[in-house]
Formats: structure tokens, C-alpha cells, sequence
């Protein structure tokens, strides 16, 4: 009888799509019990997207790029009246988001490839899961997914770390983390067509990550 040997498939790149399925399928169960309900105690990430949610055509189809398990940011747009669909690429993420809001709607899809066309984005802590040097392709995918008029607004962390941490959510991973600059997001939104209306940072509130977030809210240039 010939010998076999088994082969154990190698690791997926870092901060590529292949390793956010990893970890993601991974923590979502965790990160779920951590977050389901953390909008509760952030006023300041209420009114932003309150005021996202207002400056979106009435009925605008959104997406929720990035959307978790939780799928908190995706029920209170749906909730303000728009065609919200919240993607992930985590598929235990997206299953986790529907069995918790029922009644919103939720895919497994690569918010760097998006397809249809939209009158709103959101990208709520998204961008972490990949290297600062794929943000200007992210953005400009953004800006060809956004109908001109389209509105934008993501909340990233401030900072200005790119690489394989442990993971900051307290789960046993490693995995990637990128945070980003006012500059770095102002900047890459304007070389992608986005008019940057506001972009403001506020200190981390007592029971989060201690560090600065960052809110830009753009619009599709025509």
C-alpha cells in the first residue's frame, strides 16, 4: 500500500479577504455577546448615523458594508425608512445578523465589489480588517458602487498601526488591524470623487478600545 500523507492547507495572506472569513467565522459568536447592543451607550454614533440616515434620499438603498453580527447599524437605518442590505464577508456573521434582526436583510458579500447601485454606504469599523494600503481601492469601489448625490460616512479607529495583532476583542486569534488617519481618510475620499462634508474625531467612551475614532461623512461627487 503506497503511504498518504495528509497536507494542511496553508494560511491565508493576512488582511486578505480569505483571512477577514477566518477570523470573522471565528470571534463572531464572541464578538456578538460583546456588541449586540452597543449603540445603546454611544450617543455620538447615534446622531451620526441619525444623520447619515437624513441625508440619504427617502427609500434609499444602502448598504451596511461590514455589517457583524451584530446587525445593530443595519436594523436602525432600516428603521429610519431606507432599502438597507447589510454584507459581510463573514458567513457566520451574516448568519448571527439574521437570526438577530429578522426582519432586515443581510449577505455574504465583499464590500470591495460592489455591483449595484446605491444611494447610501455605511462603513462602520470595516476598514480595520485590512492593510491601509487597499484603502484607495475601497474607496474608489465605494464611489463607483455610490449614485452621484450618494451619501458616505465611515467610522474607523485613529491611528496609525497596519499589521497581525492579538486581537484587541479578547478572543485567543491574531489577526489583522489597521487604523487610519484623519488625513489617510480625508485624502483617500477625495482622490476617489467623494466631497468630504464633515470628518470629526471624538476619544474612546469608558468601555471601548481606548483609542480616538474617526467620522467622515462624504458625498458622491457628480
Amino acid at each position: 500500500m503506497p503511504e498518504t500523507t495528509s497536507t494542511t492547507p496553508p494560511a491565508p495572506v493576512p488582511g486578505s479577504a480569505a483571512d477577514v472569513v477566518r477570523t470573522w467565522d471565528a470571534r463572531a459568536d464572541h464578538y456578538l455577546r460583546l456588541f449586540r447592543d452597543e449603540l445603546e451607550s454611544k450617543p455620538f454614533d447615534l446622531e451620526a448615523l441619525d444623520a447619515f440616515a437624513g441625508r440619504v434620499v427617502p427609500g434609499g438603498r444602502v448598504y451596511d458594508a461590514g455589517c457583524g453580527p451584530c446587525g445593530h447599524v443595519t436594523q436602525f437605518l432600516t428603521d429610519r425608512g431606507l432599502d438597507v442590505l447589510g454584507i459581510d464577508l463573514s458567513p457566520r456573521c451574516v448568519a448571527l445578523a439574521r437570526r438577530e434582526r429578522p426582519d432586515c436583510r443581510f449577505a455574504v458579500q465583499d464590500h470591495r465589489t460592489l455591483t449595484e447601485p446605491l444611494d447610501g454606504l455605511v462603513a462602520y469599523y470595516s476598514l480595520h480588517d485590512q492593510p491601509r494600503a487597499g484603502l484607495p481601492a475601497t474607496l474608489a469601489a465605494w464611489a463607483t458602487a455610490l449614485r452621484p448625490g450618494g451619501q458616505l460616512l465611515v467610522v474607523a479607529k485613529e491611528g496609525t498601526h497596519d499589521g497581525v495583532i492579538d486581537d484587541p476583542l479578547g478572543s485567543d486569534l491574531r489577526v489583522y488591524w489597521a487604523e487610519f488617519t484623519e488625513y489617510e481618510l480625508r485624502r483617500a475620499a477625495g482622490n476617489a470623487s467623494f466631497r468630504v462634508d464633515t470628518c470629526t474625531v471624538r476619544e474612546a467612551y469608558e468601555n471601548e478600545i481606548p483609542t480616538r475614532r474617526i467620522y467622515l461623512a462624504a458625498t458622491r461627487a457628480a
